[in-house]
């Protein structure tokens, strides 16, 4: 027995959802020109700040063009800046998922472990990610390592605990109808209960990459000599280059939004699949 989507074929989109997409996208675009425009009419034309103080849009976006295609003082580095963290990142995140997944998978299925374990990751769960950073300089040095370290620590604990929680919140009645139809203990968790768990492990991947992407910067930020994000916030701390540092902070939103936005189209063509989700 094989737990599978409620709806084998997938249902063609409605007119409206696709209208109310489009409505959603002319909203952003709109609330982002008021944001700029806002922006600008504080430092470019009422001049509030000091530019050294809160530069304009252009400032920040001369940094921006400079760090990926121009001639200016940091002149490629934004864009080797975002390999090299994304690089740290798709590895610690592969890991922390491989990781979480199996303690999620042992926290679902043997209860003393989900009453001591469990209830401690959920401790270690409130810790801030900048707090780790210390421990992971001494224990690993300051190095590529430690980032790694916060990194895979911060993505893991939400996975085990999505899946975990998943696995406890299967309807009894495929359990029942598992072991009836034979499934042992083995079989049951991987054929019947990790597969009706999916939507809700999803959410937990995505969970999982809000924190591990937050914890890379952090880590970067305080352990220099690597080429990363946070090693260009420092740049610009250092040389007190507000717009630099700006510039870097808008790229980390714009890439964690994007990673944000394509695990949430997976998680909800998932859940449309599996028959969860209802037409507004």
């Amino acid at each position: 027995m094989t737990v599978s989507p409620l709806s084998p074929e997938r249902p063609a989109t409605p007119p409206a959802a696709v209208s109310s997409r489009w409505q959603t996208l002319a909203l952003q675009v709109v609330g982002l020109l008021v944001i700029l425009g806002i922006w600008w009419l504080l430092t470019d034309v009422l001049k509030l700040y000091p530019p050294y103080v809160f530069p304009g849009p252009k400032a920040v976006w001369t940094e921006i063009s400079y760090g990926l295609w121009g001639n200016g003082p940091q002149d490629g580095k934004l864009l080797s800046a975002i390999g090299g963290s994304l690089r740290r990142v798709v590895v610690g995140y592969t890991i922390a998922v491989l990781l979480g997944t199996l303690v999620g998978l042992l926290l679902g299925a043997w209860r003393p472990l989900r009453a001591t374990v469990g209830s401690y990751l959920t401790g270690v769960q409130s810790v801030p990610s900048i707090a780790f950073v210390p421990f992971a300089i001494l224990f690993l040095g300051l190095n590529e390592r430690a980032v790694l370290f916060v990194v895979i620590l911060e993505g893991f604990i939400p996975v085990a605990l999505a899946v975990s929680g998943a696995l406890l919140n299967v309807p009894p009645a495929l359990r029942v109808a598992g072991r009836t139809l034979g499934a042992g203990p083995l079989s049951l968790t991987l054929r019947v209960l990790l597969p009706a768990s999916v939507p809700s492990i999803l959410t937990g991947l995505r969970t999982a990459w809000s924190f591990a992407w937050r914890a890379l910067v952090g880590g970067e930020l305080l352990i220099a000599g690597s080429t990363s994000l946070g090693e260009l916030l420092e740049v610009g701390r250092n040389t007190a280059n507000v717009a630099l540092v700006m510039a870097t902070i808008i790229i980390i939103g714009i890439i964690g939004g994007l990673f944000d936005t394509l695990l949430r189209a997976a998680e909800g063509r998932v859940r449309s699949t599996y028959g969860l989700e209802v037409p507004q």
